[in-house]
């Protein structure tokens, strides 16, 4: 380029999911959440939680996107982020460095953030845990980034190999983090209450003794299937 960029490119307002949807969110475990969303959500595998038993949350997506070894788009989120927000990082899946710390994350806490994730790395790992703030990475390194830019805040992002927006609903427990678009919050409201019903259902079925899924031991007995022996 033959003029620098601005360090920073923000977009201060966006629509933001109703209170009574997150709260009928706010219990819901990511596994169902991808059912009601026919299978498909999760970030990447690798990210997960530095601390497991502080991992389950439910909140409003504040995006930014940092690029490899810079954090300064997130600790420029922190400026305009609102109690319940989760700073949702796009960091390009870069190993060497991490964009997290525990500072960011005590004054994520203080802000009213709800938790930080990112498909880059942490550090500081028992300052993080201290902080009591939940925080989802793709791995630990001591290593240290910078706060250059250029970044990007409440603008959509790829994070962990997923389409997000800032104001799409984002959960995250142990097994990973779900991004529920903000189209589509109230249809997935709708479609949970059966999701759970029928997990409910099977598993008192599985409790009861059931050892092979019905529709599997059917289609064992067809046509569909070839026996060699």
């Amino acid at each position: 380029m033959i003029t620098d960029p601005p360090l920073l490119t923000v977009r201060r307002h966006f629509p933001r999911p109703k209170a009574e949807s997150l709260r009928a969110l706010a219990k819901v475990q990511t596994g169902h959440l991808v059912d009601a969303l026919e299978g498909r959500g999760a970030l990447d595998f690798a990210i997960k939680p530095i601390d497991p038993k502080r991992s389950h949350f439910v909140g409003t997506a504040l995006t930014c996107e940092t690029g490899p070894s810079d954090n300064l788009a997130i600790f420029g989120a922190l400026t305009i982020a609102e109690p319940g927000d989760v700073i949702l990082a796009a960091a390009e899946g870069f190993a060497g460095t991490a964009v997290i710390g525990d500072n960011l994350a005590m004054m994520a806490k203080n802000r009213g953030v709800l938790a930080l994730v990112a498909d880059g790395m942490a550090r500081d790992t028992a300052g993080i845990m201290k902080a009591g703030l939940p925080v989802f990475v793709r791995g630990v390194t001591p290593n240290s980034c910078v706060r250059s830019g250029p970044g990007r805040i409440g603008l959509p992002i790829v994070c962990g190999g997923v389409a997000v927006e800032s104001g799409d609903v984002i959960a995250g427990d142990e097994d990973g983090i779900v991004v529920v678009p903000h189209t589509l919050i109230e249809s997935v409201i709708r479609r949970l209450s059966d999701v759970i019903k029928a997990e409910e259902a099977l598993q008192t079925r599985i409790r009861e003794g059931l050892g092979v899924l019905d529709s599997v031991a059917e289609l064992m007995r067809s046509e569909r299937v070839r026996y060699l022996d």
